[in-house]
């Protein structure tokens, strides 16, 4: 064990180094910032003229032109040993975009708003996750990137109940909701600056170079699993919507997303923590599956109560498989390299994002609202038949 792991074990915040809570800290108070405009912003599309085919590209656009970001800043960490300054770039602007939503008036100025806030996620997330991986005490990766995903979602639920909130004193006046979403956007910079440390590294094994070869093929068998399984894996933003179609007034829409958030946070660490136990592989293929239920049951019904226990299922879905991936990655990457193949990984989900969203839109819009949530059922089932093929040849 090396001094800076010594050092980690020895200061510990409710079972976790002090470096993985703060960074989850982080991502709670942005993810509450996020999630306050996210939890609103179809409707707000919707409200200046957007169709449900814009709203699935402005996502998919701003995604995946900024995925590449994702690899050059967690190989980028990886060549100079070092993370936080990615986290404050990237969590920074976040923070300064949030408060401009209130300024746009048409689907363009949110598109660029929307990219630039994606470039900032690209720049601070490969980093992000290596700086967790490399702050991982005893070999427990599912359960510390279980936290960072309860964490997430935990912003996730405060988020869209500020919002709900406030339309509920300010019905219809979204300009209020980006204003003020900038708030915890800045504490959360406050915490990089004053919690997070540098996970340190030997500069005699930083990565110098991008060679493809210097990973496993296990790696790239699973890239392309997580490949098949995103295309049908569009923006939520469809969801919300199905649910407004389905008879969930629009006041309630946060509410009905908070669901999927809470059920995440209370799963995702004993979920993680399992997954360290029996294998990622085997709780991902459960995820997948939960994933394609989920997808059937939006394409199938019109009942509100049925909605609800989606989003509800949804949420077990999000705990089995988001921060899996990611530990499961870490694992199969040597640890300088973690950034890269994270980011790798990263890079991956966001430009996948762009055909996954599209075939959605058009679907939705062009067929009817059922197809593009088959679609992606289908493609979980897939993803999930491919997951055991790859899980029975580690085991031989």
């Amino acid at each position: 064990m090396s001094k800076f792991q010594f050092k980690l074990k020895k200061n510990r915040l409710f079972g976790f180094s002090k470096n993985i809570f703060f960074t989850g800290l982080t991502s709670f108070l942005t993810d509450t910032s996020v999630k306050m405009v996210y939890s609103v912003m179809p409707m707000f599309l919707l409200s200046i003229g957007a169709s449900k085919t814009s709203l699935s590209l402005i996502e998919g656009i701003a995604e995946s032109t900024a995925s590449l970001i994702k690899t050059l800043s967690g190989f980028w960490s990886d060549k100079i040993g070092k993370n936080k300054p990615f986290l404050l770039l990237g969590y920074g602007l976040s923070a300064l975009i949030m408060p401009l939503y209130a300024f746009v008036v048409s689907p363009l100025q949110v598109l660029v708003l929307r990219f630039v806030e994606r470039v900032g996620k690209g720049i601070r997330t490969a980093p992000r996750d290596s700086l967790i991986a490399g702050s991982v005490i005893n070999g427990e990766t599912g359960k510390s990137f279980g936290l960072q995903k309860a964490m997430d979602n935990s912003g996730a639920i405060l988020g869209p109940l500020i919002a709900f909130a406030l339309l509920a004193f300010f019905p219809g006046n979204y300009k209020i909701i980006f204003l003020l979403s900038g708030i915890p956007a800045v504490l959360g910079i406050f915490v990089i600056i004053f919690g997070i440390k540098e996970a340190k590294k030997n500069n005699t094994t930083l990565l110098k170079k991008f060679r493809l070869k210097d990973f496993s093929p296990k790696f790239y068998l699973f890239l392309a699993i997580v490949f098949i399984f995103t295309l049908g894996n569009s923006t939520d933003a469809l969801l919300l919507v199905k649910a407004n179609e389905v008879g969930v007034k629009v006041a309630f829409i946060p509410l009905v997303y908070l669901i999927t958030s809470v059920v995440s946070v209370l799963l995702s660490v004993p979920i993680g923590a399992l997954s360290d136990k029996i294998g990622k592989e085997r709780v991902l293929i459960v995820g997948y599956i939960i994933y394609a239920i989920v997808y059937f049951g939006f394409g199938a019904t019109t009942s509100v109560m049925t909605i609800v226990s989606l989003f509800a299922l949804y949420g077990l879905y999000s705990a089995a498989t988001d921060g899996i991936q990611k530990a499961f990655v870490s694992d199969m990457v040597d640890s300088n390299k973690k950034g890269t193949g994270l980011g790798l990984y990263n890079a991956l989900l966001g430009i996948t994002l762009l055909p996954a969203s599209l075939i959605a839109g058009i679907l939705y819009d062009k067929v009817n609202s059922s197809v593009p949530f088959y679609f992606g059922a289908s493609t979980a089932v897939l993803s999930a038949i491919l997951m055991f093929f790859l899980c029975r040849k580690g085991r031989k």
